[in-house]
């Protein structure tokens, strides 16, 4: 007579496989002998991830994985933030390095090699903000990619010569028409929503612009059209993603706009809406050509500009939803949440500047923002302090 033991599996509250009592089953093998079979095996489910809620209105400032790697750094800008009108933080998750900045738990990343774990304890961060309620986006830098580039560079953006090309910054990008490349973002997203992440926002979903443009070639996409290879790209995100409980948004240049055409980098604003829960148009001043809109220097010139370029996406959205809506109502303009400056560039930018966007992105009829600086070092006076009590 052979015998067979078997384990019970039972899941802990935390999500964890134990052991439980052992367990036998009764069978027969052959004509004269039984024998104790293993009966199926019950495996825990992961628990779900919690997630925050979107704030109305959103009010955020950006901090990089390293920054969020340092703990002391961290914790004064988590302070500011209790302290201030502002209720939600960016935090990069995958920027333009192409290094993903927490353990992932994806067998397909880790085979890549992408993870630089420089956020060790990326969803205890996460946990912390939420219980001091916070609402916590994630950033993934996507087409600008030198890590995953240089790795592939049959889907790389390249040189006529079929050498990687490189923007002016030295950063080498993927071509926005590689499929396989869509599949490892969408990866990427799916890991960060399973660490509590709120939401997931998307940045460089565009083809290059700033570099050697007479010399760059893309060898998926060859002579697509680029709003085409884009809008599929987008439509591809959103229906990946339809079945996570979180919003996903989407980064773009701020003359977006105000433009009709893709200004050579397959960005439109009517196309990006349908398939994104917020827009964010990047609407420096500093980042606007000189003239734009009359002005010699447009980054001396910050209430003027951001109110333009948000009054004009506001009225496009209205123009272009199926049913016309005030910038306040579910869907259509409500959409928007521009990024605003708050560095110096082409001007400096004090309390009074940064204040002056904050104003015209409510004269144009929204309520949200982000603020950005890619050194973490905010213009603090510039932010309304709030009762700690109220938040």
């Amino acid at each position: 007579m052979s015998w067979k033991k078997h384990l019970k599996i039972s899941a802990a509250a935390a999500g964890v496989v134990v052991l439980a009592a052992a367990s036998w089953s009764l069978v027969k093998t052959d004509g004269s002998d039984v024998a104790y079979a293993p009966d199926k095996v019950a495996v825990s489910e992961p628990p779900k991830p919690q997630h925050i809620l979107t704030p109305e209105p959103v009010k955020a400032i950006y901090m990089t994985s390293w920054v969020a790697s340092t703990k002391w750094w961290r914790e004064d800008l988590v302070n500011f933030i209790k302290k201030s009108e502002l209720n939600s933080i960016v935090i990069d998750v995958k920027d333009y390095t192409g290094r993903v900045a927490f353990d992932t738990g994806d067998e397909d990343i880790k085979k890549e090699g992408s993870e630089e774990i420089r956020v060790s304890d990326m969803k205890g961060f996460v946990d912390e903000l939420h219980a001091s309620g916070i609402y916590v986006i994630a950033r993934i830098t996507v087409f600008q990619d030198p890590y995953y580039s240089k790795r592939h560079q049959d889907i790389a953006v390249q040189k006529k010569n079929g050498t990687l090309w490189k923007d002016k910054k030295g950063l080498s990008y993927v071509d926005p028409a590689a499929k396989e490349f869509w599949d490892y973002t969408v990866r990427i997203a799916r890991a960060t929503e399973k660490i509590g992440f709120d939401e997931l926002n998307f940045d460089y979903i565009r083809f290059p612009s700033d570099g050697n443009m007479s010399d760059i070639a893309f060898p998926v996409s060859a002579k697509r059209n680029k709003v085409e290879v884009l809008s599929e790209f987008f439509a591809y995100l959103d229906s990946q993603l339809a079945d996570i409980s979180i919003p996903i948004s989407a980064d773009v240049f701020g003359m977006v706009a105000t433009n009709y055409d893709d200004l050579n980098i397959g960005q439109v604003l009517e196309q990006i809406a349908p398939h994104f829960d917020y827009i964010a148009p990047m609407v420096y001043p500093s980042h606007y050509p000189p003239t734009f809109q009359g002005f010699k220097n447009p980054a001396a010139h910050p209430y003027e500009i951001v109110l333009y370029s948000m009054s004009k996406a506001v009225e496009r959205l209205i123009a272009a939803s199926s049913t016309p809506a005030s910038p306040t109502s579910q869907g259509g303009p409500s959409k928007l949440r521009p990024w605003i400056q708050d560095f110096d560039l082409g001007a400096t930018y004090d309390a009074e500047k940064v204040r002056a966007e904050i104003q015209a992105v409510y004269d144009s009829g929204l309520t949200s923002w982000m603020s950005w600086d890619a050194g973490n070092k905010y213009t603090r006076d510039a932010y309304k302090t709030v009762d700690n009590e109220a938040r």
